[in-house]
């Protein structure tokens, strides 16, 4: 070998530039690993009751003075402008819906011993009333759906934040071994609002705290082997991959080689338990036919209802389940009928059902949208249009009080009066519903200690806590 005319040693420029460059990229990679490995900083576990969440993502925004915050005062107005009082509070990135104001094609009536109030598009929900725990008083500024929902989800519009979904996983730690431990199911999607994937995404967060997708008809997807691929064999080719990435891993330091070693184990995992969970012949008649399983227009939602019960069963703790299709900027009444239709029985079945079998009080069931829509008609299409300002969602148990109303907005429903709720404020207390103080709950990125909120902040919102 030729000495370097610059190096004075045995290899060449090039090969020495090489191996700087491989031990740089060790240093990062042991950096990166650092960061990877490090123990969770939670000073003080919170009393929550709840070992699992359900988050019910409704996307496309269902229209929160048709389903759960009555507004008589529009029935009054119909056709009018916006009264100025109201106008003037309306935030600017929303300044165009204030002509033309437009009654719910639905009535609202009390219900249960609580009286809360909820409209007859939702006839199944209401019988319910004393469980949930209604926040009318949510709000944020994006009014787009795709931000929309990354904030909805994340607390941050950018799509880079961790899921709220991965942050509990992060605070929790591992639950079950045969299952993935954030579970989400996208059904009834169409072009308007595609999925976010940073809704089920772990951001900055090791990529082992992402949701798994799963479609409820298929399972989860790449978990069946051949037929010419029996257990022993795969577990011997998984040891085999195992035993290679750890060697290498080793060497270079490179912490995704962590999160692709897991997700092998987990999937063989999988691949015994998947089935069994989504075989439902253990499942009487009459609740397969409670979840609307047997009807075309409830089948889907009904499946992955059950399916989220049964996830609970078994220890899974994030269930995310997302129904596309609220998007209603023409003819809400068609639209909104059509996704009640689809929802309002499996998901009361759902409440009904763990209530029935003891896990309500430590499964919380979260239902919300991205943001709301306006009081107004869009146009003269009979449509909403959306409106980020002012929208309702609710809770239910988990250590929730049921049967109330946290918040207020005014008297047409398109800003809010009384005790503002973020989707940060959200965020922080379905994780104090599980134990974990937000606050506390701290990852070093890149010498960030990051948090759910970021540069923001979020409060748990206690008045929902019995």
């Amino acid at each position: 070998m030729r000495k370097s005319k610059r190096t004075g040693i045995g290899v060449s420029r090039r090969h020495f530039s090489i191996g700087l460059s491989y031990a740089s990229l060790g240093m990062a990679a042991q950096t990166l690993l650092a960061e990877d490995r490090q123990d969770l900083s939670i000073s003080n576990r919170l009393p929550g009751k709840a070992k699992s969440i359900i988050f019910l993502f409704m996307s496309g925004a269902p229209s929160q003075v048709d389903t759960f915050d009555p507004k008589p005062m529009l029935n009054r107005l119909s056709g009018q402008d916006v009264p100025q009082s109201i106008a003037a509070q309306v935030p600017r990135i929303k300044r165009a819906g204030l002509k033309n104001l437009m009654p719910s094609p639905w009535t609202f009536k009390k219900h249960g011993q609580s009286g809360l109030e909820i409209s007859s598009l939702l006839p199944n929900l209401s019988q319910l009333a004393d469980d949930l725990c209604v926040i009318r008083s949510m709000s944020h500024r994006n009014p787009v759906h795709g931000p929309g929902e990354c904030v909805a989800l994340t607390g941050n519009s950018t799509g880079d934040r961790p899921s709220v979904g991965a942050w509990s996983l992060y605070g929790l730690g591992k639950e079950t071994d045969s299952l993935a431990r954030f579970i989400t199911m996208n059904i009834h999607n169409d072009r308007m609002q595609y999925p976010q994937p940073a809704g089920w995404g772990s951001g900055f967060l090791p990529s082992r705290y992402q949701g798994t997708v799963m479609n409820p008809d298929l399972g989860i997807l790449n978990t069946s082997p051949p037929d010419s691929v029996t257990s022993q064999r795969r577990k011997q080719e998984l040891d085999a991959i195992e035993s290679m990435n750890q060697i290498f891993a080793s060497r270079m330091g490179i912490s995704e080689l962590e999160a692709r070693i897991q997700s092998y184990q987990t999937a063989f995992a999988m691949q015994t338990a998947g089935p069994e969970l989504f075989s439902l012949q253990d499942e009487d008649e009459k609740t397969c036919e409670a979840y609307g399983l047997q009807d075309p227009n409830t089948a889907k939602v009904g499946k992955a209802c059950l399916l989220s019960r049964r996830m609970v069963e078994r220890g899974v703790p994030f269930i995310q389940l997302r129904v596309g299709g609220w998007d209603a900027h023409s003819n809400l009444q068609a639209n909104h009928q059509k996704l009640a239709q689809r929802t309002d029985q499996p998901i009361a079945t759902l409440l009904k059902d763990l209530k029935a079998r003891g896990l309500l009080d430590s499964t919380l069931v979260v239902w919300a949208g991205e943001f709301g829509r306006t009081p107004t008609m869009e146009g003269k299409s009979n449509g909403r249009d959306h409106s980020p300002a002012a929208y309702s969602i609710w809770m239910a148990g988990g250590g929730v009080k049921g049967g109330q109303v946290i918040g207020r907005t005014d008297e047409i429903g398109y800003t809010v009066v009384s005790n503002p709720v973020s989707p940060n404020d959200l965020h922080a207390t379905m994780l104090c519903a599980i134990g974990l103080d937000a606050k506390q709950l701290i990852y070093n990125h890149h010498g960030l200690r990051e948090t759910p909120f970021g540069v923001t902040d979020g409060r748990i919102v206690h008045e929902v806590f019995a």
